[in-house]
């Protein structure tokens, strides 16, 4: 789950940094933060304890330093050159599961996977789905996430939020104007918590629908390697991975960057690929595809870093 905020780079002096009673990493590298396991440090990585932790660090912190929000790191690219501000990681305080009435309530840290399984023991349904989606909820509804057929719109009551300034409120799934892989969040804000429809179901049938998600992304994904997931948006009625195909990207490398031979919209470090070979992977990918097809194929991936580490590298 990340969010980006753009503002003026500075070095931020730890001393100006707001008393938390969460902790500060400082010069972190994030490659051990990511399933990529590539990239160069942040300034200062923060741990909030919990909420009201998290809205305090929002409300004092220095106006000039910029932050985005980690997740589990499953959908991120962090270039060589690392990230000079803040990486939020949400961690225990904000993994808690829980079912109130006819809602399953899930903290933006607790992993897809596990809300899925929490569901199979309390003989609940409506969320199996999430048992492929790697990553945790924040990052699930940030970019509404889905797979064979569903859609976390399909399942979310709503959604909680601290803003930019601190502030903590609760917004509808209309509110967010989601649709495929996008949800419309504030500008900053960090996910917190999220609720979704469910309804008593039978333990059998239940366990049936994971096994057989399971079955199907094993059958059709990398699920060992170094991988960020999908790593283009379909664009409209079409598969990504049907136009990497056709424009003969299947397999392709650069360096230790290698799109997948057995799912070619996954992209892996087949060990020690930096950020800079994955990245040039990718944007040799989308070339050849509009080349072939016309097609202009979106990043799923998000990338962090500065843009001019980047060019520096590509020339």
């Amino acid at each position: 789950m990340v969010t980006v905020v753009k503002k003026s780079l500075s070095q931020i002096q730890k001393d100006v940094l707001p008393s938390v009673r969460g902790r500060y990493s400082f010069d972190t590298s994030l490659s051990g933060l990511t399933w990529f396991q590539v990239g160069g440090p942040a300034y200062v990585v923060y741990k909030p304890e919990d909420v009201s932790d998290l809205q305090y660090f929002l409300k004092n912190k220095p106006n000039t330093l910029s932050y985005f929000v980690m997740g589990a790191g499953s959908n991120i690219l962090v270039r060589d050159g690392g990230y000079d501000g803040a990486v939020i990681k949400l961690g225990r305080g904000f993994s808690q599961i829980t079912i109130e009435n006819d809602e399953l309530i899930a903290g933006a840290a607790a992993l897809d996977r596990t809300v899925a399984m929490f569901a199979v023991q309390h003989h609940i349904t409506g969320v199996e789905f999430l048992v492929t989606i790697p990553g945790a909820i924040g990052g699930a509804v940030a970019m509404n996430a889905g797979c064979y057929g569903f859609e976390v719109k399909d399942i979310l009551a709503w959604v909680e939020i601290v803003d930019a300034q601190g502030n903590l409120s609760r917004l509808s799934p209309y509110e967010l104007s989601m649709s495929y892989r996008k949800s419309v969040l504030p500008e900053g804000c960090v996910i917190v918590r999220a609720a979704f429809k469910i309804a008593p179901g039978n333990a059998v049938d239940i366990q049936q629908n994971i096994q057989q998600y399971l079955q199907l992304r094993e059958m059709s994904q990398p699920t060992k390697g170094r991988t960020g997931g999908s790593t283009f948006k379909n664009p409209e009625h079409v598969a990504a991975w049907e136009l990497i195909d056709q424009a003969g990207c299947r397999g392709i490398s650069i360096g230790a960057a290698k799109m997948s031979d057995k799912h070619c919209n996954f992209m892996l470090n087949t060990g020690g690929a930096s950020a800079s070979e994955l990245e040039r992977l990718g944007e040799l990918v989308r070339q050849k595809v509009k080349g072939k097809s016309g097609q202009e194929l979106e990043w799923e991936i998000i990338r962090i870093g500065h843009e001019e580490e980047l060019k520096r590298e590509v020339a």
